[in-house]
């Protein structure tokens, strides 16, 4: 059975509602699923988990959370080289240029992307929603 991390920053709640259903989906294919708020997890664990779902909305000028999410996913970096991972996260202005950066980032690090990232704007719609699905389903 494979082991999935699910980690993830919201201030309004709208990260936090696609983090759910990227665990559904790993779930549906039989993943056992943890999730962590991003204090709640550090580089340290990565190793417990075969895969590790990343959400972060964007912040400021497009750019991850800085004073929590930022910090744990700089110090997770080292730790990616092979390890089987997915991003995902909203937005309320702009046009996924933080997503984007963030999987060049990831992919620079060596990181194995099992999926295309996922971004909603603002709340996350059915169509989003389903998306994480497919996403956490990717994980496993």
């Amino acid at each position: 059975m494979s082991k999935i991390a699910v980690v993830f920053w919201s201030g309004t709640g709208n990260t936090e509602s696609m983090a759910s259903a990227v665990a559904d989906g790993a779930k549906e294919k039989g993943a056992e699923t943890v999730i962590y708020t991003a204090s709640e997890f550090d580089a340290s664990q990565i190793d417990e988990y075969d895969a590790v779902a990343f959400g972060c909305p964007s912040m400021g000028a497009e750019e991850l959370e800085d004073s929590e999410f930022a910090p744990m996913f700089e110090e997770c970096k080292a730790k990616l080289n092979g390890k089987k991972i997915a991003l995902f996260g909203s937005y309320g202005w702009g046009d996924g240029e933080w997503m984007r950066n963030w999987d060049e980032i990831c992919r620079n690090s060596g990181a194995n992307i099992a999926s295309d990232f996922v971004i909603c704007n603002e709340a996350p719609d059915d169509e989003a929603i389903a998306a994480c699905k497919v996403l956490g389903a990717a994980l496993v």
